[in-house]
């Protein structure tokens, strides 16, 4: 995506780490009609695969999942990272390590939103080291729900993260892959 990478270049900041800051149009502010057009294109790549519903993570995966989800014309569901009083006693939980805070997170998911046969497509902001992913994938499958494909904004391929991915089997789908970050430079493919 063009506009995307284009975005990238112009706002993104490498802060060291392999953390990428894109607050200004992706994890903090968000820029509508750029999400628009992400969630367009990850509805398109997916568009055969009969998504039945799309799964992120709280907080930064919820504005490209939300517009692949209208998109496509299913529910999206998030998973929270601390469980709200209106959630039920027994729910869908794992764990996963998180770059950006530096510390495990749950992922807690209501089994009352997720369940067996729904066909899953999980869409993040980020795949880095792909944990949160597969955190991901763990709650569908305890659901009882089948992951179909993973879409994610941005893929930082130095991480690693597809490889780790590989063994669930499915489409994985980035709109830009920065294959390096040294200094000030974003490398993108």
């Amino acid at each position: 995506m063009d506009a995307l990478k284009a975005r990238i270049r112009r706002d993104g900041r490498h802060l060291g780490h392999g953390i990428l800051k894109v607050d200004g149009f992706l994890n903090h502010q968000i820029d509508p009609a750029l999400m628009n057009e992400c969630g367009r294109e990850l509805a398109r790549r997916f568009a055969p695969a009969r998504v039945t519903k799309v799964l992120t993570a709280e907080i930064s995966g919820i504005a490209p999942a939300l517009s692949t989800a209208q998109h496509i014309g299913v529910p999206v569901v998030y998973a929270r990272k601390d469980r709200p009083i209106t959630m039920p006693d027994q729910v869908l939980l794992t764990v996963a390590p998180s770059h950006t805070k530096g510390r495990t997170v749950e992922l807690i998911v209501s089994p009352e939103y997720l369940a067996a046969g729904e066909r899953v497509l999980i869409v993040d902001d980020f795949l880095a080291t792909g944990q949160t992913i597969l955190g991901l994938a763990r709650l569908a499958t305890a659901a009882g729900a089948t992951v179909i494909g993973i879409g994610v904004v941005i893929e930082k391929a130095f991480e690693g993260g597809r490889a780790a991915l590989l063994p669930l089997g499915v489409p994985i789908e980035a709109l830009a892959i920065i294959t390096e970050m040294r200094g000030e430079q974003i490398t993108l493919a």
